[in-house]
């Protein structure tokens, strides 16, 4: 459970990433060496977010899983769950 700030930052990036053409890579990033997976970056003050997602046609957000970041690199595991539930999700459809 987060707190509402951090809710609210969420909400806010998420509402950059619908709006904007192009999300500056503060805010949204493509993880290297994967096909389309990107991360929601999200920070208050010295916490760290991440979530992970990937887009639908182009158009749809599919938000995977997220986590609070606390060391330099994002940790395998959380990448790879990532591409699990992506891979799922297009398989499903």
């Amino acid at each position: 459970m987060q707190s509402k700030k951090v809710k609210a930052k969420i909400v806010w990036i998420l509402d950059l990433v619908q709006d904007l053409e192009r999300v500056p890579e503060t805010y949204l990033k493509h993880i290297e060496n994967t096909d389309g997976l990107y991360e929601i970056r999200v920070q208050l003050g010295s916490n760290i977010y991440r979530i992970f997602c990937f887009f639908d046609k182009g158009q749809l957000v599919v938000l995977a899983n997220g986590f609070q970041k606390k060391t330099q690199k994002t940790p395998k595991k959380e990448i790879e769950m990532a591409i699990k539930i992506k891979t799922e999700y297009e398989n499903e459809k």
